[in-house]
């Protein structure tokens, strides 16, 4: 696995914190890609180091379908998630894609995920890492 792209939206701030702790647990070979649902979240996620980054619904559909895992908030599968900011067709296109995917499950409008628990976004990330991305990428 070589290639992770990071989506996100709003502010980034979410992506940011990912492709933070990303960079401190692995070498320079591996490349993160951050998707923007606006510019505003491309930009925060490339101050935290992505490697590469665009914005927008054309940028994700043509580029989930050539990564090896993708990484975000749930509403990235979720047509209209992130107050408008997903459209249908980066939804589809994410949940189509063959990479694997590891959502966060951040509350949505009107959507409550059975049996997740209300674990506060940094330690979230930090079961990411520990549990599922330690042993891919080191």
């Amino acid at each position: 696995m070589n290639k992770i792209c990071i989506i996100d939206g709003q502010g980034g701030g979410i992506g940011a914190f990912i492709i933070k702790k990303l960079r401190e647990g692995c070498d320079d070979s591996l490349e993160l890609i951050a998707l923007g649902t606006n510019a505003i979240a491309t930009s925060q996620m490339l101050k935290a180091k992505a490697n590469r980054g665009a914005t927008g619904e054309n940028a994700i559909v043509q580029t989930v379908s050539k990564v090896d895992l993708i990484i975000g908030p749930i509403g990235i599968v979720m047509a209209n998630a992130m107050m408008g900011e997903v459209t249908p067709k980066m939804a589809e296109a994410v949940a189509s894609s063959p990479a694997q995917k590891f959502l966060l499950p951040l509350l949505q409008e009107n959507v409550i995920i059975v049996g997740a628990t209300a674990i506060p976004l940094p330690h979230l990330i930090d079961e990411l890492m520990e549990k599922h991305l330690k042993s891919r990428i080191a």
